[in-house]
């Protein structure tokens, strides 16, 4: 009975301790998920009271032409961007491991870009990325190479926002150092005794090793960059003359919401375009979480 006591107020002690993350979670985010989800089922234009209207707004994002060029340009990105962020962070993490005493200062050279504004971050890029004068094709140019106007030509929009993307790196990179420096250094010994070339050791020995830091770093840039809106508003969304000139080359499917919703001040069809991407996130996630069970080593596994 005592021990069944105790137990009792440890419960009540948990629950406490819950409570403010509960409410929180109640009223700054299952509460608004819901009234949202309640509010794509209506007309509402934040001057008059929600109409009920059905599923007509799923079936005008079904059929709404800017909606599949929005969700085509961020699949565009996220197929580009996510595996060339993970390539670049993964090859920064592997030459800071080689860095000894002073891989703490590169480690901090590297993570700083990712404390950069992402406005101010838009800005630079504007700037870096200039067709006629940036340094991007500065760079390019002593190699033989004429780079594209990355700003102004729609067929390139979109690979300079990849690029400009890749400047946050920092954080993944870190993400994998830390993963890279709990592959045992037996396992390296024993391949190099087995004769395996470097390439075999990273896909046999590095890769296994650092399977779980590889899959969590993939599903939360996906969702990322699913999401992509801030640097690419900025860029291309601040002038509406600017805008025009771009055409919708770097239209991401959150700023078509973002619009929606405050520029033409409709809330029941944003909100159900925000329902529609929540959809399709969790249904990439799903795919991923599957996968992982095939490629995905446990601690406890054999890689």
């Amino acid at each position: 009975m005592a021990a069944r006591s105790v137990t009792s107020r440890e419960a009540r002690a948990g629950w406490l301790f819950l409570l403010p993350w509960i409410v929180g979670f109640l009223a700054f985010t299952a509460g608004p998920m819901l009234y949202s989800l309640w509010l794509s089922l209506t007309h509402y234009d934040m001057l008059k009271p929600p109409t009920y209207v059905g599923l007509e707004n799923y079936r005008e994002a079904v059929a709404d032409e800017r909606v599949g060029t929005a969700m085509w340009n961020t699949v565009f990105f996220t197929v580009l961007h996510v595996p060339a962020q993970i390539a670049l962070a993964l090859g920064l993490a592997s030459l800071l491991r080689r860095a000894g005493r002073t891989a703490g200062f590169f480690r901090t050279i590297v993570y700083l870009p990712v404390m950069t504004p992402p406005v101010a971050l838009a800005a630079l890029f504007l700037l870096l990325l200039n067709g006629q004068n940036g340094a991007v094709n500065e760079f390019l140019s002593w190699f033989g190479f004429t780079g594209p106007n990355w700003t102004t030509d729609p067929a390139w929009i979109k690979p300079g926002l990849v690029v400009m993307g890749l400047w946050t790196v920092g954080s993944t990179a870190v993400l994998y150092l830390a993963a890279l420096t709990r592959v045992p250094l037996e396992r390296y010994e024993a391949a190099r005794l087995d004769g395996a070339s470097p390439w075999r050791q990273f896909w046999h020995v590095t890769l296994p090793g650092i399977s779980g830091t590889v899959y969590f770093t993939v599903v939360v840039n996906t969702i990322a960059s699913l999401q992509v809106f801030t640097e690419a508003y900025a860029m291309y969304f601040g002038a509406r003359a600017k805008q025009s000139a771009e055409g919708d080359a770097a239209l991401f499917y959150v700023i078509h919401l973002f619009q929606e919703a405050f520029g033409s001040l409709r809330m029941g069809y944003a909100s159900a375009l925000a329902w529609f991407l929540f959809a399709v996130i969790a249904v990439v996630t799903f795919v991923q979480v599957r996968m992982s069970r095939r490629y995905v080593h446990n601690e406890g596994e054999r890689p």
